[in-house]
């Protein structure tokens, strides 16, 4: 799955695009072949036009060293990326950094937490597997070992994950969190703004940006009818470890995707009485259920509630 996401990834570019908001620009990395040699002459045609309007243009000059004295008031600093900027040190990122990086491409990864696979390291609960085959979530350049099983386990992943970092020499920048970016028409590069622990900012800039933030980043809490008077304990799966804690309790799982298909197994695994809310129709739930717990061998009985 992440195999085929990376062909998706666009890169952002600037005023040479086709795009009517001259903002965007599509790449497609299926081949990185046939796009390499062009990413390389636009990087050396864009630097050589941004000399020639630093040389030849005044006012790009006065607005340069404005922007420059500016950001020295505001403690803030600017390096200069040559080739990407990459938002995300996930699967997605680590994998596109790998892929320019093979074809001679260079890119920085900006991470906000302090590791790689931040999602999968912190976020996670203890007994999670891979939903998918390994075949399906291997990132390019680099299989599984083949001692791995069919569904390698989180601990597994991220081992993988790190090595496939160590294999690239991937070392992004972690504890960097970028609050803002935007294209700028006139020198022809991107201003990514982003701000460590300390609330120091930094702007970098380059050619490409590429958003690799993932779609799950983020958790999400509905307010539900009641919630406030409810006396017991309200958790969303990105705090969940373990059913230990529920352990001979009543709990109720809302939601049935492959993490609340995976937590009532884990409850039931930790004698807990789960039972599962499920806001549509249950006929293709339940087969999902039933293929996502046939892999490991067991089953559980889930009360349906409409």
């Amino acid at each position: 799955m992440l195999k085929h996401r990376i062909n998706q990834l666009c890169l952002w570019g600037g005023e040479s695009c086709t795009n009517p908001s001259r903002s965007l620009r599509w790449i497609c990395l299926k081949n990185p072949a046939c796009c390499c040699s062009s990413l390389h002459s636009w990087m050396d045609y864009w630097l050589r036009e941004l000399e020639g309007k630093q040389a030849h243009d005044p006012l790009l000059i006065e607005r340069m060293k404005k922007s420059s004295e500016s950001s020295s008031c505001s403690r803030e600093r600017c390096v200069w990326v040559p080739g990407a900027v990459i938002v995300g040190a996930g699967p997605s990122g680590l994998a596109t950094a790998a892929y320019l990086k093979e074809k001679g491409v260079p890119s920085l990864i900006l991470e906000r937490s302090n590791c790689i696979a931040s999602l999968w390291q912190l976020k996670t609960y203890d007994r999670l597997h891979l939903h998918l085959p390994k075949q399906f979530c291997e990132l390019p350049l680099m299989g599984f070992p083949c001692d791995f099983p069919t569904y390698p386990t989180k601990q597994q992943f991220i081992h993988y994950l790190e090595t496939y970092a160590e294999r690239f020499a991937i070392r992004p920048r972690f504890n960097e969190t970028v609050r803002h970016a935007e294209f700028d028409a006139t020198l022809g590069f991107w201003k990514v703004r982003s701000f460590n622990e300390r609330e120091v900012a930094t702007e970098f800039l380059c050619r490409w940006l590429i958003v690799a933030t993932g779609e799950n980043a983020e958790a999400v809490l509905p307010q539900i009818e009641g919630m406030g008077d409810f006396s017991g304990t309200v958790k969303h799966t990105s705090l969940y470890k373990s059913g230990e804690e529920f352990r001979g309790k009543t709990v109720l799982v809302v939601g049935c995707g492959n993490s609340g298909m995976e937590v009532c197994l884990d409850l039931c695994n930790h004698n807990a009485t789960p039972s599962l809310v499920v806001r549509d129709t249950v006929r293709t739930h339940f087969l999902s259920f039933s293929l996502s717990f046939k892999k490991h061998g067991q089953q559980i009985l889930v009360v349906f509630k409409k």
